[in-house]
């Protein structure tokens, strides 16, 4: 262990493990270290034994669920959007090779005063066939959509007159009168904003979101997402895989008992059970520097098993919903993703629902997801936690020790690459650009 390294990654959730590929790729010597005997940390996907053993310690599963080695249920639940960031993560760095994906059936929003949901139109067809809306509605909602697409910053036929880079969100969607509800779900579902703060900023980001959506169902039909075959857990081993193909050293159920500093206060390395490895830069999880990290909030989630599809999304096998904050009085929105069998994450017949929000109350944190927990129906059994929501107190410039950010409530991974970005630009000083390598495999 009495070693030197460019930088020492600890913790494996997916975040550091991106990271510690990116950086090995880009000719860093890299050690990377986990207090866990698994790969994923926070954003592991756990067989049955593991599971009840991590919530409910001592209690074995029931034998009516199935083998072990059935189950590969995620902690943190997240969807891959089809054109998304995460997507060129992988194909940039020839990560697929590793993995299988497999198409969700839909992305679906909560209407009606939270007591309705519907399929979230992505295209004009779809719009026009929507419950979302009244006939009239339909029309300003397609015609949003078809300007949407076409916007082009070289082309003024194209712009209707609004200069996105400036004009508020609000303002666009008063330009083509669309209600309040309909602003709901284009701003929530489609752009997956987590608040309305997006209403009085420039529509630039909210627009291309929205193009984002659409293009993503473009790709592949019926929803913009995608997900690994036996969960995210296999997400982070991925990345760790191209890692050590560049050379990176990977060592699981070891500790950092210490990071270790100089006189003026710059990280040197990391004291372990089996010696001290020295290094320039750790990146880290929150959990591996608590005083360098500050609590902003807390998510709850719940981890369902059910033994039926959904309610209200015509038996799909898989789906994301939305509801909206505004629908049932909080703050923040609640997500609900939903995997099946048919992603090799359960036993046959299974479905894996896992509902989760931003923590508002000092209710008991169940109350806090119900309306996600009533669309579910009948639940077989239900893992419910409390995680903090932890960012670095600063920037890690100064001391050289990064800290990523905790996972937050939505299930796609939008927020997760923006993390990547800001992290890398603060490690390396340059934005983030994704390029082939010399040498580098084709993915097959």
């Amino acid at each position: 262990m009495d070693e030197d390294y460019d930088v020492i990654v600890l913790g494996t959730g997916l975040t550091e493990c991106i990271l510690s590929g990116l950086l090995s790729v880009d000719g860093k010597k890299v050690l990377h270290l986990d207090r866990n005997d698994y790969y994923g940390a926070e954003s592991a996907s756990l067989n049955l034994t593991q599971l009840y053993e991590k919530f409910r310690p001592g209690e074995k599963a029931p034998e009516s669920l199935g083998r072990d080695r059935d189950w590969n249920v995620d902690l943190i639940p997240k969807f891959m959007m089809a054109n998304g960031e995460i997507v060129r993560f992988l194909t940039h760095t020839d990560v697929t090779r590793y993995l299988e994906f497999k198409q969700i059936f839909g992305s679906y929003v909560v209407y009606n005063k939270g007591t309705k949901v519907a399929k979230v139109p992505a295209n004009e067809t779809e719009a026009l066939s929507s419950p979302l809306m009244g006939i009239f509605e339909k029309r300003r909602m397609k015609k949003f959509l078809e300007w949407a697409q076409k916007y082009n910053d070289a082309d003024p036929s194209t712009q209707q007159g609004l200069n996105i880079s400036v004009l508020p969100m609000h303002e666009v969607f008063k330009h083509f009168g669309l209600a309040a509800d309909t602003q709901e779900f284009i701003g929530h579902a489609m752009a997956l904003h987590l608040d309305d703060d997006y209403l009085t900023q420039p529509a630039r980001d909210t627009v291309e979101k929205v193009r984002l959506y659409a293009a993503s169902v473009l790709r592949y039909g019926k929803s913009p997402y995608i997900y690994p075959l036996y969960g995210l857990g296999d997400l982070p081993q991925a990345f760790a895989r191209l890692s050590a193909v560049y050379g990176g050293t990977y060592m699981l159920n070891t500790d950092a008992q210490e990071i270790l500093y100089n006189d003026q206060g710059k990280v040197i390395g990391v004291k372990t059970a089996e010696g001290v490895a020295r290094a320039k830069q750790v990146i880290c999880d929150p959990s591996y520097a608590k005083s360098k990290a500050k609590k902003i909030g807390s998510v709850v989630r719940a981890i369902c098993l059910l033994n039926h599809p959904i309610p209200g999304t015509a038996d799909a096998d898989s789906v994301q919903i939305v509801i909206p904050q505004n629908q049932i009085g909080r703050k923040h929105d609640v997500y609900v993703a939903c995997v099946s069998s048919a992603h090799m994450v359960c036993a046959k017949d299974y479905y894996l629902a896992i509902v989760s929000t931003i923590v508002e109350t000092d209710k008991p944190a169940e109350m806090e997801i119900q309306e996600g927990l009533k669309l579910l129906g009948p639940i077989v059994d239900k893992f419910v936690s409390v995680s903090p929501l932890e960012v670095a107190a600063e920037d890690g410039t100064n001391d050289q020790v990064f800290i990523s950010r905790s996972y937050d409530a939505t299930s796609h991974f939008e927020t997760v690459c923006d993390d990547v970005h800001d992290l890398w630009k603060r490690i390396t000083g340059e934005p983030l650009i994704l390029k082939k390598k010399e040498g580098q495999e084709e993915t097959a």
